[in-house]
């Protein structure tokens, strides 16, 4: 089992143990998280659905993601993973949404945002939403992917209690 299996199992039986569900609102994963999550038997208990909005205009249609958020600040910016976590929240019965939005490369980049670069969000139903800053440098398409759905799970790890 890798990493992520385990971090998966982790979560879906902590989540199951508080009762809690979660959204995924995915970009430069594609539905990995998801994947991770839904790949555990017994993640329908606690897996409500999952967004993945590659484009700009699935952002916008699926999330309720501002236009204007898009076009001042681009998909891969704090502002943008903030109101897809929040809109899976309000488009979901969940009380946990992670987002995650970035440049996984290899092309892409720039000098604002070089490839490697993820914003990640966590809204909670009843909480404040979170936001991280994820920069794995240029490591290769498929290493940055598999590195955000484990800050993925992490961070929804810290929020469940384990007991």
């Amino acid at each position: 089992m890798n990493g992520n299996e385990k971090r998966a199992r982790e979560l879906v039986k902590s989540m199951t143990k508080a009762g809690k569900m979660i959204a995924t609102a995915e970009s430069c994963t594609g539905g990995m998280i998801a994947a991770a999550i839904t790949d555990v038997a017994g993640s329908s208990a606690v897996f409500d659905r999952g967004f993945v909005t590659y484009s700009n205009q699935a952002k916008h249609d699926m999330l309720g993601v501002k236009k204007e958020t898009l076009a001042s600040h681009g998909a891969v910016s704090r502002q943008t993973a903030i109101e897809m976590a929040e809109g899976a929240l309000t488009y979901s019965r969940a009380d946990f949404a992670v987002s995650v939005t970035g440049v996984a490369g290899p092309g892409g980049g720039s000098a604002e945002k070089p490839v490697g670069l993820v914003h990640m969000a966590i809204a909670l139903r009843n909480g404040p939403t979170r936001h991280k800053e994820l920069r794995f440098g240029d490591v290769g398409r498929a290493t940055v992917r598999i590195e955000t759905v484990s800050a993925a799970l992490d961070s929804l790890l810290q929020l469940i209690p384990t007991q």
